[in-house]
């Protein structure tokens, strides 16, 4: 508790020193071009501690909702489907792709808490989406293993450094793409999305994918999940 508390105060610090910084300035300048840059200073800054806060509240409650959320069978056919379908529809020509990769005739069932999967399955893919090259693809693939059903999302971005491959899960870990608006994510996705895979007492792992040469040609995210 005491590292987390530790964690939240040094992540909200930031953005209030940067929106005191710009509120002072703003009431002293008098060029209207100026007082707009500030000003889209300052509601970045607003949005950013918003979203932050709300992630914040959100892991907080992870554990206790998940000790006594209902579980039920979830078909995870349904789920990667209509998140496949959803960016179909609101994806640009300039955006990754995202497709499916499902065998035929299996809804991949599991037994667990369907909003909070869909929850993990959203944070992946919008991870994906933050590390993706324009036009890329990202796969949502579910496969039947014995009595696991394991769902992976992959991308053709730059990889994780080999070393990084569990800090990333870390609170508020911040390595983010270079083009990527300062506080576009806070750091809990992965981090919360493992919280919510192992509460279900499975595992959420990341790894490269490389080609025949050995070379990275992206990210793999799985989870393995036990089958209904």
């Amino acid at each position: 508790i005491e590292r987390f508390a530790a964690d939240v105060a040094h992540e909200i610090k930031n953005p209030l020193s940067s929106l005191r910084s710009a509120v002072e300035t703003v009431a002293r300048i008098e060029d209207p071009q100026q007082q707009k840059k500030l000003m889209s200073i300052i509601l970045d800054d607003v949005q950013r501690l918003d979203r932050l806060i709300s992630d914040i509240s959100d892991a907080s409650r992870v554990d206790a909702e998940m000790s006594r959320a209902e579980v039920s069978r979830v078909k995870i056919r349904e789920i990667v489907t209509a998140l496949t379908d959803i960016y179909a529809f609101t994806g640009g020509d300039s955006t990754p792709h995202v497709v499916s990769d499902l065998p035929p005739n299996d809804d991949l069932a599991v037994m667990g808490a369907e909003g909070r999967l869909g929850q993990v399955f959203r944070n992946l893919l919008s991870n994906a989406l933050s590390f993706s090259p324009r036009g890329g693809t990202i796969t949502l693939r579910a496969r039947r293993r014995g009595d696991r059903i394991v769902v992976m999302v992959d991308d053709e971005g730059p990889g994780i450094p080999d070393e990084k491959l569990k800090a990333i899960f870390d609170r508020f870990y911040s390595e983010r793409p270079q083009a990527e608006k300062v506080g576009t994510h806070s750091g809990l996705g992965l981090s919360i999305s493992q919280q919510i895979v192992e509460a279900h007492n499975c595992t959420l792992t990341a790894a490269n994918r490389r080609d025949a040469s050995g070379a990275v040609i992206g990210a793999r995210f799985s989870i393995d999940l036990p089958a209904a």
